[in-house]
């Protein structure tokens, strides 16, 4: 094992899942040397994973934190600061979604997705930034190759990732010259219950896709903090795929009913591993 993060502080967003991306990045960080700060609202949640990295053998601590309370998000930056003399790398993976059409959506769901996918990174790497400058340090955002093209029932998703890319990379240009590292990880799906609880609401369209792993995103994140790429996307056919139908509507309109027809093929046979009945 590398040991990439010895005595950095690492703070990682949305880590309260135990099969989670944030859960997965925060035992690497931790089995990477890192003294690692996981923030989520599931006090519980949180402990259990900050309990299994000390187990381990690495160092963590939790900070249970609403970040849709961006005056919460400032306290975050300031306790996690306290607490580990510094930060030397923010991921915020925290995120949520209201699927469905919008006109059936309240607005306040809407407006949450907003608040926890784009406005609470904006608010925690301004907070952090001052950390991160004084020590060359790096942010990496977890976004989604939803970002990279709209997508239908999942608005407000969609336009929460395109805005955090989009402040991403304009604040990595900001820096430029500063040591301070800019990172986006854009995933498609990905095998955690961010999917697969919601299995009825996810459009079949997403289903088209290869699943990833949440370890292989986490690998990813890590990897962003260590070498500070533009953005990595997983898997990159995925990506390529949306770029194209961004730039070619009509394409991708004559390519989506194929589309939903494997998606809705591949969902079911998710639906079935739920149920025991066939292997993962």
């Amino acid at each position: 094992m590398h040991r990439r993060f010895d005595g950095k502080s690492v703070l990682v967003t949305g880590a309260s899942q135990a099969k989670g991306i944030g859960a997965c990045a925060a035992r690497r960080f931790a089995a990477e040397g890192a003294r690692v700060a996981l923030a989520a609202r599931s006090a519980d949640g949180l402990e259990a994973v900050v309990e299994e990295i000390r187990q381990a053998g690495g160092e963590a601590r939790a900070f249970p934190t609403d970040v849709s309370d961006l005056k919460a998000c400032e306290a975050l930056i300031r306790d996690v600061v306290t607490a580990h003399d510094g930060l030397d790398v923010l991921v915020n993976n925290a995120g949520f979604n209201a699927r469905g059409e919008v006109e059936d959506t309240p607005w306040s769901e809407l407006a949450a997705v907003i608040q926890v996918n784009l406005l609470a990174p904006v608010v925690l790497t301004r907070c952090a930034l001052p950390q991160l400058r004084e020590r060359c340090g790096a942010v990496v955002q977890v976004a989604s190759i939803a970002g990279q093209i709209p997508l239908e029932s999942e608005a407000a998703y969609s336009a929460s990732k395109i805005g955090l890319r989009t402040f991403s990379f304009a604040l990595r240009e900001e820096l430029e010259g500063t040591g301070v590292r800019v990172s986006v990880v854009s995933p498609g799906p990905v095998s955690t219950g961010f999917i697969l609880d919601d299995l009825d609401n996810v459009p079949d369209l997403i289903f088209a896709q290869p699943m990833s792993s949440p370890e292989r995103i986490a690998d990813a994140v890590l990897d962003c903090a260590v070498d500070g790429p533009r953005e990595r996307s997983i898997p990159a056919r995925s990506s390529f795929m949306a770029r194209a139908g961004a730039l070619f509507p009509s394409l991708r309109h004559a390519v989506t009913p194929l589309l939903e027809k494997q998606g809705r093929a591949a969902k079911a046979a998710w639906r079935e591993r739920a149920k025991g009945d066939v292997p993962a």
